[in-house]
C-alpha cells in the first residue's frame, strides 16, 4: 500500500493534490492541523496535514504496479542467491501475503472512515454540524468549504454556541447562492415552458403556474400539450383547463405545434406541457427541439424530483445542455428527507430556482424558490 504524506493550507486543496497524485481511489489515513514557519513564536501558517494511501485494489494502483519502473523495484527486493525457481516461489508466497496484509489493513481504513467520515480533525461541535450536512447530502467539496470558514471564524472569537454555528453556516450557503436568479415566472415572455422526465409532476406545476397567471395577474392565457404518449395526462390537463377556464390544444406533430401557437397568437400567455420521457438518453431531447422552438420568446423550466438520484439528475440536466433552460424547478421535496441535491445542482450547475413544489395541491403546494428556502430546507430536514 502506497503512503504520502500531503499539506496544503485547506483540505479542498490537499484533496486535489492527493487526486492529482494518488488518482480517485485514494483513501485518507489521519489529518491534523499544523502549524509551520513564523518567527519567535509569531505569524505562524496554518495548513492541514493529510495521511492517505492508494487502495491495492484500485485502477491507480494496478497501473501503477505495470510500470516499468515499479517492476524493477520489485526485481531489486528479491536477492540475488535465491535461485530463479525458488524466488519465483517466494515471491509468490510473499505476494500472498503482503495482499492478505494490505486488506486487513484496507478494512481497518474504511472502518475508520465510516466512524469519522473524515472530519476528524475538526473540534466536535463543528464536526457534528458537518456530519449533518453529510447526511443531508451536500457535497464533499461545499461541506469542507464551509468547515474552512467556522474554523476561520472560531479562531477570531472566543467561542460559538451549537445554535450559533449553525445560522453561521446557513448564512455562509445562503450567500454562496446570492449570485444566481431566483423566483417565478418572470411574465416577460409569451410562451412558459416545462420539461423534465416523466413522473416529475410536471403537468401539476405548470397549473399551479397558470393558476398564477390567472388569478394573480389576471392574465388571459392558454393551454398547449404534446403529451400524447399518456391519455391521463391529457384528461388532467383539461380538467386543469375546464376549471380555469381556458382553451387547450393537443398537438402530435410540428404542424400541429405551429396551428396551436397561431391560434393562441392573441393571448397574454400560452403555458406547454411536455411528455416526459427517458431524458438521460439524448435522442429524446432532439425529439423535443424537432417539436418545440424553445429560442421563441418563451421561458424554459426543468423539472427536476428530489427522490431521483443526483447522479441521473446530473445526466439529465447534462442532456438538455442545449436547451436555454431559465431555472430549475424542484418537485416532490415532500417525499423525502435530504435536500442537500438542491444545494449541489444549484451550485455545480450556476443557475438559479424558479419554484419548489410539495405535494398534489393545486394551486396551494408550489412556493417560489430562494436562497434561504434551498438552505433552510437543509438546515431543517423537513418541509415545513
Amino acid at each position: 500500500m502506497k503512503v504520502k504524506k500531503f499539506t496544503a493550507p485547506t483540505m479542498p486543496e490537499a484533496m486535489k493534490k492527493i487526486r492529482a497524485e494518488l488518482g480517485e481511489g485514494a483513501v485518507i489515513l489521519n489529518s491534523k492541523m499544523i502549524y509551520t514557519g513564523g518567527f519567535l513564536g509569531l505569524f505562524k501558517k496554518k495548513n492541514i496535514e493529510v495521511i492517505a494511501a492508494i487502495d491495492p485494489n484500485s485502477k491507480q494502483a494496478t497501473k501503477e504496479r505495470r510500470n516499468p519502473k515499479y517492476q524493477q523495484e520489485v526485481k531489486k527486493q528479491v536477492p540475488a542467491q535465491v535461485p530463479v525457481q525458488e524466488s519465483a516461489k517466494t515471491d509468490e508466497g510473499n505476494s500472498s501475503l503482503q495482499f492478505k496484509k494490505e486488506i486487513t489493513e484496507l478494512k481497518s481504513i474504511v472502518q475508520q472512515l465510516k466512524s469519522n467520515n473524515g472530519f476528524e480533525h475538526y473540534p466536535e461541535d463543528i464536526r457534528h454540524l458537518l456530519l449533518y450536512l453529510k447526511e443531508q447530502e451536500i457535497d464533499e467539496n461545499y461541506i469542507l468549504e464551509a468547515a474552512e470558514h467556522l474554523v476561520s471564524l472560531r479562531e477570531s472569537k472566543d467561542s460559538l454556541t451549537a445554535s450559533e454555528l449553525k445560522s453561521t453556516v446557513s448564512d455562509f450557503m445562503k450567500n454562496k447562492l446570492e449570485t444566481l436568479s431566483f423566483g417565478g415566472t418572470s411574465y416577460k415572455k409569451k410562451y412558459v415552458n416545462v420539461i423534465g422526465p416523466t413522473g416529475v409532476g410536471k403537468t401539476t406545476t405548470l397549473a399551479k403556474m397558470a393558476y398564477e397567471a390567472v388569478l394573480e395577474r389576471r392574465k388571459k392565457i392558454a393551454f398547449i400539450t404534446t403529451d400524447t404518449y399518456r391519455i391521463a395526462a391529457i384528461e388532467q390537463l383539461k380538467t386543469y383547463a375546464q376549471l380555469l377556464n381556458v382553451p387547450l390544444e393537443v398537438v402530435y406533430k410540428l404542424e400541429d405545434f405551429q396551428k396551436a401557437i397561431e391560434k393562441f397568437k392573441d393571448y397574454d400567455m400560452v403555458f406547454i406541457d411536455t411528455a416526459g420521457r427517458n431524458f438521460r438518453e439524448e435522442k429524446y431531447v432532439k425529439d423535443l427541439e424537432k417539436m418545440i422552438d424553445f429560442k421563441n420568446d418563451m421561458e424554459t423550466f426543468l423539472v427536476l424530483s428530489m427522490t431521483a438520484k443526483e447522479r441521473d439528475l446530473n445526466q439529465i440536466i447534462h442532456n438538455f445542455s442545449t436547451v436555454p433552460i431559465e431555472k430549475f424547478i424542484f418537485s416532490k421535496v415532500d417525499e423525502t428527507s435530504s435536500y442537500g441535491t438542491m444545494y449541489n445542482i444549484l451550485r455545480n450547475e450556476e443557475k438559479g430556482a424558479a419554484y419548489i413544489t410539495a405535494g398534489q395541491s393545486v394551486p396551494e403546494d408550489i412556493s417560489e424558490a430562494s436562497p434561504k428556502g434551498i438552505v433552510d430546507l437543509v438546515m431543517e430536514g423537513k418541509v415545513k
